[in-house]
């Protein structure tokens, strides 16, 4: 279109101004237009471009005018020499600009070759990210990573960059990687192209294998942390179980014994020792086995309205010794609570235990209020209480307050206290009591608009899996 419209608008204007220009200045706009041209257009436009130019100059401005016959052999070497000034120009414009073009892109395969060569290619996120970039870097509509699946001998997608929409384009590279496949669709590519294609090859086998280290890593990882669960739950049951169950035997050995006369009072002890040794297991089996429904994710949730009042009630009468050492402030107007009132009676026990066997002597202070949409309680005991560092590992699996404390327990009481308190939309926390002591923070949620109407009971199953996971 320069050509067309350029040449043609400078012959009139040089006609217009036919006296004022020698035919050599003439000559020399006719030359800087070609050049123009050559930078625009290439040399093929612009040798055709400087033939049309001799043409225009021989017929308007070389004597006899309107003509292409030359009167002068000089003008007729003028014309001849203007033909090859422009072609020689030309060709140096064209090749100045291959080479800055190639410079440029030899630029930018370096900086590719340079940022794929020190990219950190381990995360599982990496992979997408270099057929991304080789997807932008060629323009391609889609790069996809195939694997070979030798059983059945057929090819399967492992990661892809980009979709191929309603008209998929040409396949246009193809690389093997051993077992894997570099394949893309777009344009056409330059032969230069290929050395960076191949980079980009290598740097995606690199994160593949990468992707497939971290997973193993990571299996390894949950089998390490099963391993060591499974050593605790071994050590809990050697000890934790077999010490109420030898109390039992003991107790029951004792009163078969046909030798011996007991005393009443005697006989009432031993019963109360079986009595207490049989809660004592009981409540240890009742948690793993909450644990592991935790973890399984088969924990049903019947919610439904409830009176906090009544939930605490119910878990102080199922606590040994709860009814003697534990103040209850709990107002009986408070708004009902949309909760799993099984549940949440299993959450006040294990948290009442915890307070009464870690807290020392003193009395178990139980406080609740009404909040914004939920209600709070604090559960306060007043031992020598936890480091803020450690508060947060109370709620793992198999952890007591001390592991080498006498007192007993599998360390899930309160693991399972959190899981069951999630699962009801709520949130468990420890914190520091004013006197030093543990106090324990819940916030369940009021009953309104989420609870059926009537308080007609809502069933879900939840899955909240303790920290550090029980394997059930």
């Amino acid at each position: 279109m320069l050509a067309l419209v350029g040449l043609p608008l400078l012959t009139l204007l040089l006609v217009k101004t036919r006296g004022s220009l020698s035919l050599e200045g003439q000559v020399l706009l006719y030359l800087l237009a070609v050049v123009v041209i050559a930078g625009v257009g290439g040399i093929t436009v612009a040798l055709l471009s400087a033939v049309a130019a001799a043409l225009l100059i021989n017929y308007n401005f070389v004597a006899p005018l309107h003509t292409l016959d030359v009167a002068h052999a000089d003008e007729a070497l003028s014309l001849a020499m203007f033909v090859l000034v422009a072609a020689v120009v030309s060709g140096a414009v064209e090749l100045a600009a291959r080479r800055a073009h190639a410079a440029e892109q030899a630029m930018g395969q370096a900086e590719t070759l340079s940022t794929l060569a020190g990219a950190d290619l381990d995360e599982s996120e990496t992979l997408r990210d270099v057929l991304e970039r080789a997807r932008r870097t060629f323009k391609m509509q889609t790069v996809v990573l195939k694997r070979l699946n030798r059983a059945a001998g057929e090819w399967h997608e492992v990661e892809r960059a980009g979709w191929p929409g309603q008209q998929p384009e040409p396949l246009r590279f193809d690389v093997p990687i051993g077992d894997l496949r570099l394949v893309g669709r777009g344009p056409a590519l330059f032969a230069e192209d290929r050395r960076v294609l191949h980079a980009f090859a290598a740097a995606a086998q690199t994160a593949f294998e990468g992707r497939q280290l971290t997973e193993q890593v990571r299996e390894g990882r949950n089998l390490a942390v099963a391993d060591r669960q499974r050593t605790a739950l071994l050590a809990a049951v050697g000890h934790d179980l077999r010490t109420p169950l030898a109390g039992i035997k003991a107790a029951v050995t004792s009163l078969r014994q046909p030798d011996v006369s007991w005393s009443e009072a005697d006989r009432d002890e031993l019963l109360a020792t079986i009595d207490q040794s049989a809660d004592r297991l009981d409540g240890i089996v009742t948690n793993l086995l909450d644990a592991s429904r935790l973890q399984a994710g088969a924990l049903a949730v019947q919610i439904q309205a409830m009176a906090l009042d009544e939930v605490v009630g119910a878990a102080v009468l199922a606590v040994p010794e709860a009814a003697k050492r534990v103040d209850v402030d709990v107002p009986d107007d408070l708004p009902l609570l949309r909760v799993d009132p099984g549940l949440l009676e299993r959450v006040f026990v294990n948290l009442i235990d915890n307070a009464l066997r870690y807290g020392g002597p003193q009395r178990v202070q139980i406080t609740a209020r009404a909040g914004a949409g939920s209600a709070k309680v604090e559960i306060l005991d007043h031992g020598s209480g936890v480091p803020a560092g450690e508060r947060e590992r109370l709620f793992e699996p198999f952890q007591r307050l001390d592991d080498r404390s006498a007192v007993s327990g599998v360390g899930l009481g309160l693991s399972v206290a959190r899981g069951f308190v999630e699962a009801m939309g709520g949130a468990l926390a420890a914190d520091r009591g004013p006197d030093g002591g543990l106090l324990m923070r819940l916030r369940l949620p009021l009953a309104g608009a989420a609870t059926s109407a009537g308080g007609t009971p809502t069933t879900a199953t939840v899955g909240s899996e303790p920290a550090g996971g029980l394997q059930p």
